[in-house]
């Protein structure tokens, strides 16, 4: 008897469609939430508004390769910042492909050059009544996710 059937939930099929739902939405959000200037890039430049202002942190995405999975320091961030977002009530996915994101959010703005990527905060902007449907997907979709007790989803970017 697994846990998906104690507790009368039917395990969802990774394939499924809302995992390329979620994928597109992520995409989409990250476009909006760029182009709002509600994005921050970067593991220390995230942990330090996390610090500062959780409670206006929407969403956080981490992204790793898999050449990034041996790097001890990374990880242990990850672990931090998961903890972080759990205790704060903050969805967050991961993304195994920085190429994609990187593609997606660009360099950055002020230097021109790549920036990390491997962590990344959605902010609420300061406009009244911002409601991105791309952020009510993946809430959705983080939700569905954690009924199945997949705390942190794993989504694949859209070509």
């Amino acid at each position: 008897m697994t846990l998906e059937e104690i507790h009368g939930q039917e395990p969802l099929p990774a394939g499924h469609d809302w995992m390329q739902g979620a994928g597109t939405a992520l995409r989409k959000l990250l476009v909006s939430a760029q182009r709002r200037g509600c994005l921050t890039a970067g593991v220390y430049e995230s942990a330090k508004l996390m610090n500062v202002d959780p409670d206006n942190v929407a969403f956080c995405v981490l992204a790793a390769d898999e050449e990034d999975e041996g790097d001890i320091a990374l990880q242990i961030h990850f672990t931090l910042i998961q903890a972080f977002c759990c205790e704060n009530d903050i969805d967050i996915v991961r993304v195994n492909d920085v190429a994609k994101l990187a593609a997606i959010v660009g360099p950055s703005e002020e230097s021109g050059e790549p920036r990390d990527l491997h962590c990344i905060l959605i902010t609420n902007p300061n406009e009244d009544g911002w409601k991105d449907p791309a952020l009510e997907t993946l809430n959705s979709f983080c939700e569905e996710s954690r009924n199945v007790n997949d705390w942190v989803p794993t989504i694949t970017l859209p070509e």
